[in-house]
């Protein structure tokens, strides 16, 4: 079981009535994903401030599943345990119980309608390639051909002081 390995990034910032705060719905989520293989590996599971109008912060995580399921049939099947956790459509960047993301996928690039990997803002967003980075350092972006770890080091990097930009 296994022929396909994906980075999925997890996210929670609204209390669940059976699973109670973010970290544990994490947790509950990662063992849902089992039905749809093997989870080889969870990063630890980070607090992070919100994104746009989510109001309070985040509980962020990545892990690594083998399964032999394609990108189509894994996204509705991340669908289907959002909405088994009370997800319900809403704004974009809104308050969510359980968010979960195809980050990467092991054969490369994909892209259908409704699903593009690597995920269109993996690039540009900490909360998800800090945890991603301490599973999968070594994994490489099939865009730009980066390493997660050189992906995360260019994001927190400190961006250089343009001088003319001091001046006006």
């Amino acid at each position: 079981m296994g022929s396909h390995l994906y980075a999925i990034a997890l996210g929670s910032n609204r209390r669940h009535g059976q699973h109670g705060a973010p970290t544990a719905i994490l947790r509950a989520a990662a063992s849902a994903l089992d039905a749809f293989g093997q989870v080889e590996v969870i990063s630890s599971i980070r607090a992070t401030p919100a994104l746009g109008p989510a109001g309070r912060g985040f509980a962020n995580a990545a892990l690594i599943l083998a399964t032999d399921m394609e990108p189509p049939a894994l996204l509705a099947g991340l669908k289907a345990i959002e909405r088994a956790f009370g997800r319900r459509a809403g704004r974009r960047w809104g308050p969510r119980v359980l968010d979960l993301d195809i980050l990467l996928w092991s054969e490369g690039a994909w892209e259908s309608p409704g699903l593009v990997i690597p995920h269109a803002e993996l690039r540009h967003r900490h909360f998800v390639l800090a945890p991603l980075a301490e599973i999968a350092p070594d994994w490489r972006d099939p865009i730009s051909g980066l390493t997660i770890r050189q992906l995360q080091k260019r994001l927190t990097a400190p961006r250089p002081v343009d001088p003319d930009a001091a001046r006006s």
